[in-house]
């Protein structure tokens, strides 16, 4: 069964209702990552999608929102540093881990409380 699966298609995020904007600020803004167009039947829905080179991250509304602090997506970069001035330029806090080996690794809350991992392979 296993050799069915190919990739990941996208990660799904959940944000509070009408917070479209405050999404696109974060990710559209801060990180980087493109806009997609969400495919007309999901529209009323609202959130918004993002595609970064083949990851995809959906920002879906729900209601009650509860966000996830432990459960979360973590992105491999390069330059973490860079990333790290950046966040540090932008006013978004970060907390920096070296509890896995071989990779420096930080942790970020989006606007709406989700945690997000970004992290570097040492010897990669």
């Amino acid at each position: 069964m296993s050799s069915l699966l190919q990739a990941i298609d996208h990660v799904q995020l959940a944000a509070p209702i009408n917070s479209e904007d405050t999404a696109r600020e974060f990710y559209h803004d801060v990180l980087g990552l493109s806009e997609i167009e969400k495919p007309l039947p999901l529209r009323k829905r609202g959130g918004v999608w993002f595609q970064w080179g083949q990851v995809a991250i959906h920002i879906g509304i729900e209601e009650p929102f509860t966000p996830q602090k432990k459960a979360h997506p973590a992105f491999q970069v390069k330059h973490l540093n860079d990333l790290k001035e950046h966040l540090r330029v932008s006013d978004i806090p970060f907390i920096e881990d070296d509890r896995l080996p071989g990779a420096d690794r930080i942790y970020v809350s989006d606007p709406f409380g989700n945690r997000l991992e970004f992290l570097e392979w040492k010897n990669k």
